[in-house]
């Protein structure tokens, strides 16, 4: 029934289309559209798009980047409505993610944050420069499943170790699944601390997560 809607919705987010994004949910509010649907059937198809053409090479960073800022634009729009409808969208899991202490690159970060929470994650960003008390506090008071920390230095990563070790030696590590990424992550590094995986890139990122959560 609301199929062109739902077309054009996808449409904006493949387009990066921040402004014409927040004015179809508008729109589908107005005509009564159910906004659980909007997104579902209208944005996230958009998003995987993007998703499925980074994959392929056909689509590059900043168009990642632009789609998943529309998403957010539109999502932040229809939440409300969710939310006096007494529903809420299902949230696949829990993440808290930051740029590790002594590091302050924010970008990809940033970019993984935003394309979790687009794909369906509840995701708490702690930002850059992240102490190793404060993720995993964060991590235990948010009851989250994932753990996500980046490290764009040689000299920074040692604080994902870091992490790792208070984990244990708290009897805390089985609690989640930890994910790290960075220039300088490598699937040797990712052995060696004991993490549950990396991804060099933000789709790639939003799979793995989905993986770990068991969903497709």
């Amino acid at each position: 029934m609301h199929e062109n809607m739902f077309g054009r919705m996808a449409q904006s987010i493949i387009d990066g289309d921040g402004d014409q994004a927040v004015a179809l949910a508008r729109e589908s509010i107005s005509a009564g559209i159910p906004p659980l649907e909007a997104i579902t059937k209208g944005y996230v198809s958009g998003i995987d798009s993007v998703g499925a053409a980074f994959g392929r090479g056909e689509a590059f960073l900043p168009e990642l980047v632009m789609a998943g800022e529309a998403m957010k634009a539109a999502v932040a729009q229809l939440d409300p409505e969710l939310k006096k409808l007494g529903t809420e969208r299902k949230m696949l899991g829990k993440v808290v993610i930051a740029t590790v202490e002594g590091d302050i690159h924010e970008i990809g970060k940033s970019l993984v944050a935003t394309m979790l929470s687009a794909s369906g994650f509840d995701v708490r960003d702690l930002g850059v420069d992240v102490a190793l008390d404060k993720i995993i506090g964060t991590a235990l008071d948010a009851k989250a499943d994932v753990i996500a920390m980046s490290a764009l230095l040689t000299t920074t990563m040692v604080k994902q170790r870091e992490v790792i070790e208070e984990l244990e030696k708290e009897g805390l590590r089985g609690r989640f699944k930890i994910i790290v990424g960075g220039a300088p992550v490598t699937a040797d590094w990712v052995r060696t601390i004991r993490a549950d995986g990396y991804s060099e890139d933000a789709i790639g990122a939003v799979n793995l997560t989905k993986r770990m959560m068991g969903v497709s």
